[in-house]
């Protein structure tokens, strides 16, 4: 039986290229505390537990110090009940869900160590039960931040351009006067170089700026300009339901829903209610249990899925990565966090090759 023999942390703090801007904030290093399991037979797992502003309680100290009441209550236990403890844990600390999902990847991968089984293969066996196909291959957007200066806004895009990448993922402001220059500026730039729309994608995320109004108003511009726009992310705030529910009976665009779901329960609310088009699974936020339920209860519900992060290095970003692969239920893919930062080209058997994530077959 391999219990739990000891947990460790370990605060990390890495330098972004380029400054990553939201409506929600800016950052220009990403702040990380990563969680390693260590089992009395020495198998081991890493997890990842970020900091976001979607979630700026989370902040480094207060996952130091959740994690410093967690551990002495789950060392010694027997892994194999490691879903057991996160679900117990979810109910007693609801409030830091992120400390949560990279405890959880944690013990997970633990228990994969002890059972002799990767990760990719553990997934692949749980998704050909759900008559799926696994990929060795998967193509990620790129986020295009929030950022006022265009000389330098410009610099990234042509960085991006030049690695390969062909999706684009825009931060909005929710200043309406901004962000229609903002959207016109990336797509005349990128139509410039890619010589016709069907070359490149564009993504929109609003993290929550704008209203129904100003959506509605932003929609116009788009639309009276012949842009195209793939879908549009969390355009109001997480817990306008109303609005939601009336935007999307006139948007032309997809609408897919971040904040507004952390767990399967907020997803059947969503479809409930007719908020969305869609939801982005973050592994992150929601965990690996309750993000396999979301993406299971979506597909059911005929509901779009992309598989998103936040802003992690490869050890969170793996586990959505494998998911994904792995199932291949997804209609859109946004795990670029990796490329905000200096990396490695392989990590384990994931391969970087912009804009794709590849699984080396050993």
């Amino acid at each position: 039986m391999a219990t739990i023999k000891k947990i460790l942390v370990y605060p990390i703090c890495k330098p972004l290229k380029i400054p990553f801007a939201t409506s929600l904030g800016k950052k220009t290093f990403i702040k990380s505390v990563l969680v390693k399991t260590i089992l009395n037979n020495n198998y081991y797992g890493i997890g990842e537990i970020p900091t976001s502003f979607a979630i700026k309680h989370e902040t480094i100290n207060v996952i130091q110090k959740v994690l410093q009441q967690i551990i002495p209550k789950i060392v010694n236990t027997n892994i194999e009940y490691y879903q057991e403890i996160i679900s117990y844990l979810r109910k007693k600390f609801e409030y830091t869900p992120m400390t949560l999902s990279g405890l959880e990847t944690s013990l997970f991968r633990a228990y994969l160590s002890s059972i002799n089984t990767n990760e990719y293969s553990f997934w692949q066996q749980f998704f050909n039960h759900k008559k799926t196909k696994s990929l060795s291959m998967i193509e990620t957007d790129i986020t295009i931040p929030y950022i006022k200066n265009f000389n330098i806004l410009n610099k990234w895009l042509i960085w991006c351009i030049n690695s390969g990448f062909k999706i684009f993922k825009l931060k909005l402001s929710g200043n309406l006067d901004f962000d229609t220059q903002l959207i016109s500026f990336v797509y005349t730039t990128l139509y410039t170089f890619f010589g016709t729309k069907k070359n490149f994608i564009i993504r929109l995320d609003a993290n929550q700026a704008y209203n129904k109004n100003s959506f509605l108003s932003l929609l116009k511009f788009i639309e009276k300009n012949n842009y195209k726009i793939q879908l549009f992310e969390q355009p109001l705030k997480k817990n306008d339901f109303s609005g939601l529910k009336y935007i999307k009976q006139y948007s032309y665009i997809p609408i897919i829903l971040d904040e507004t779901v952390f767990t399967k329960n907020d997803l059947m609310f969503v479809i409930k209610e007719s908020l969305a088009d869609g939801v982005n699974i973050k592994i992150a936020k929601s965990g690996i249990l309750q993000s396999t339920e979301i993406l299971l209860t979506a597909k059911k519900n005929k509901m779009l899925t992309m598989f998103g992060c936040m802003t992690e290095t490869m050890v969170g970003l793996s586990t959505s990565i494998y998911i994904a692969l792995s199932s291949g239920m997804f209609d859109f893919i946004d795990l670029d966090s990796i490329f905000f930062l200096y990396h490695k080209n392989v990590y384990s058997d994931i391969k970087l090759k912009p804009p794709n994530f590849v699984i080396i077959k050993k």
